[in-house]
């Protein structure tokens, strides 16, 4: 079948006196049916090229889609007079959110049935329920483009009815009044960045909603939220280096807006209550690894913070959560999750013990104030996702829930986690690689190992189980997580090393890791893989234009690949947010590291891997034209016969497919296209 060829119109873009060529610019154009058109022949010819793996496609979604529960059903948690549940069932794509009055003896209460609202659409989610304090009412969010655009919509959970009271272009989230009458939620502007808060009164029209707070400044975005305590509402303005919070009691929805502390570049700081203080978490008085302080409530300014958990130059203070009794840290020390409890009556301090060589462990949903009970969770490579109930008081430990993997061949014996640290180029660092593979699985050069990485935003990715992962580590290959810089899995200055104008060692960690795996024999160049989502895909469309002969094959999920020209584009969402992330290209310095990297700009004539590149038509985050463009160069340029597939989902945005089961049709054509680069298909 013949190759796609994207038409070319040279376009010119000019700044800081460089010029660069964009022939593919046009495809900026979601209307123009000269873009769908190449989009459709993209998709035409990765079916083709992958026409013979489509009965093995099939076969990687059943034997996934068998490993799951069909009739699941999550945790139930008590919560102000109801038990909560969401559940599956079989043979329906979306959840049901349901509820028990005071014991889960009586009968259930359907608050909300996704399947039923899902019906005709071919994208549909629902990001947020939330019940009125009175458990009365339900705010439910929906958005059937995959945008991350939503409405808001509203239930009489007595009678079922829905209320007319929608309200259109919002981030989904709704907050409760205690009077049961009012909500508070936010808009989005034109580049979808959350911007406005609004007080809507049911039962009025929205269009004379109440603007509570504008958000003037485009590197900030803005959130909303209730306290564990529910006694106060939250409005919480954030940029990647600095914070801003406002608050009411929950009781007074008119009471006057108090700020914690007003916003100072590089003052990080989250909000908790608990009685006649407020618990913050922050990175004041260069605490670059976060404290936690408290302060009086009517006196909050920072020159009242006192410490109570002070700062640790080797542990990363990832989180908290207050009890009557009892203060309970997420930390992070060496990379590995703890959580420690700190018993407030007597001063003893301990941390749950795990034993894995690398694991994810965190403090789950705690609502309850006044309780010894601690409810959190754990996985690893190895263990599926389990929850937990410690007892504080006595330390004893209950198992509530542990994913099930059905299908009758998952055996947590017969597969091995190790953590290994390779050495950077800079000899600044090591760099932390997390592996899992089948026992009976030999590392030798011949072994295919399929390297993951993200690297971006403080985003550490941990060592998690998957039951779709054991698909190709049944199939004879090893799984590995590269923890490079940019994350934050060795504290904040591993993120801090990965930014702005340190970008390059996220990439350059990712290159090692892979170089480390071939020298310590656990694979060649000839069967490493590479694998990347979004700013993970910046990092693998990076690497294979630094070591293009390093890696047989990549998988690049909807790649932010168009660096320059992206945050040169202060229209597109999430630009202006993103310059504490990685600069500003307004500014020459900036624009030339970029312009360096930028794995768009610096596509060249020579040999690449085979290359398997995913996006979403509707992605809010990283444009559709992105990978686009991207692959339309790599066309153009690239010297070698490997496979270059493109992908477009039509119908979804950056998250991919919706429904339970639907995305899994996506793993089964990746892992299918890693299989079929190494022969594997029978």
């Amino acid at each position: 079948m013949k190759t796609p060829q994207a038409k070319k119109i040279e376009n010119i873009l000019e700044i800081h006196g460089d010029k660069r060529i964009d022939n593919y610019f046009w495809m900026n154009d979601r209307e123009n049916p000269e873009v769908i058109k190449y989009l459709e022949e993209e998709n035409t010819y990765a079916e083709a090229m992958m026409k013979e793996t489509e009965a093995f496609q099939e076969e990687l979604y059943e034997e996934m889609k068998a490993r799951y529960k069909k009739d699941d059903e999550s945790i139930p948690y008590f919560f102000n007079e109801y038990w909560y549940i969401v559940r599956y069932e079989e043979g329906k794509e979306y959840p049901i959110f349901c509820r028990r009055y005071k014991t889960l003896e009586n009968p259930e209460e359907i608050i909300l049935d996704v399947n039923i609202l899902a019906e005709g659409h071919e994208f549909f989610e629902v990001a947020n329920v939330a019940v009125s304090p009175n458990n009365e009412l339900a705010s439910f969010s929906e958005d059937n483009v995959g945008r991350r655009i939503y409405s808001l919509n509203f239930k009489n959970l007595k009678t079922g009815e829905i209320l007319s009271d929608t309200i259109e272009n919002t981030t989904g989230k709704a907050v409760w009044a205690n009077d049961n009458k009012h909500i508070f939620y936010i808009r989005k502007d034109e580049s979808l960045r959350a911007y406005k808060v609004y007080r809507h009164e049911l039962g009025t029209d929205p269009s004379e909603d109440v603007l509570i707070f504008h958000e003037e400044d485009e590197t900030f975005d803005v959130n909303v939220f209730k306290t564990k305590s529910l006694e106060y509402i939250f409005l919480a303005s954030s940029s990647t280096i600095s914070d801003e919070h406002h608050f009411i009691p929950s009781d007074n929805v008119f009471a006057e807006w108090k700020v914690i502390q007003p916003r100072i570049d590089d003052l990080e700081y989250s909000v908790e209550h608990y009685e006649d203080e407020f618990y913050i978490i922050t990175n004041a008085d260069d605490a670059t690894n976060f404290k936690i302080v408290k302060t009086k409530i009517d006196n909050c300014g920072m020159e009242n913070w006192v410490d109570v958990i002070p700062h640790r130059a080797e542990v990363l203070l990832e989180g908290f959560e207050i009890f009557k009794d009892y203060l309970v840290l997420e930390e992070r020390e060496q990379g590995l999750l703890q959580i420690k409890i700190i018993n407030e009556k007597n001063g003893e301090t301990y941390d749950l013990p795990f034993s894995d060589p690398t694991y994810t462990a965190y403090i789950g949903l705690n609502l309850e104030f006044n309780t010894d009970i601690l409810r959190y969770g754990y996985t690893s490579l190895t263990v599926p996702s389990s929850t937990f109930e410690y007892n504080m008081k006595d330390k004893t430990t209950k198992l509530l829930k542990q994913q099930e993997v059905l299908g009758g061949k998952f055996v947590a014996e017969n597969y091995i986690s190790e953590r290994i640290w390779a050495n950077s180029r800079d000899g600044e660092a090591k760099i932390p690689i997390s592996l899992v593979y089948h026992k009976d699985t030999k590392k030798t050069a011949e072994t295919p190992v399929l390297l993951y990485g993200y690297g971006s935003y403080g985003h550490t990715v941990d060592a998690s189980f998957s039951n779709v992962r054991l698909s190709i580590l049944d199939r004879g290959f090893i799984y590995a997580i590269a923890h490079i810089r940019g994350g934050e899995y060795l504290g904040r200055e591993w993120y801090e090393d990965g930014k702005m104008l340190f970008k390059k060692n996220t990439f350059f960690d990712f290159i090692d890791a892979g170089k480390y795996l071939i020298k310590e024999n656990y694979t060649s160049s000839k069967h490493l893989y590479a694998m990347g989502g979004s700013a993970g895909g910046l990092l693998v469309g990076a690497v294979v234009n630094y070591e293009p002969q390093l890696f047989n094959g990549i998988v690049a999920q909807v790649p932010f690949v168009d660096v320059v020209t992206t945050m040169l584009d202060e229209t597109i969402p999430l630009t202006t947010g993103e310059y504490d992330e990685w600069g500003n290209p307004n500014d020459e310095e900036y624009y030339h590291y970029m312009k360096e990297y930028s794995p768009y700009d610096n596509v060249e004539a020579k040999d690449y891997p085979h290359m398997l590149i995913t996006t979403g038509f509707h992605d809010s985050q990283v444009q559709y034209w992105e990978p686009a463009k991207w692959v339309a160069k790599l066309r153009e340029l690239k010297t070698d016969n490997n496979l270059l597939l493109f992908k477009t989902d039509m119908s979804s945005g950056h998250g991919g497919a919706s429904g339970r089961f639907e995305s899994l049709k996506e793993d089964a054509l990746e892992y299918a296209f890693l299989m079929k680069l190494e022969n594997k298909i029978i």
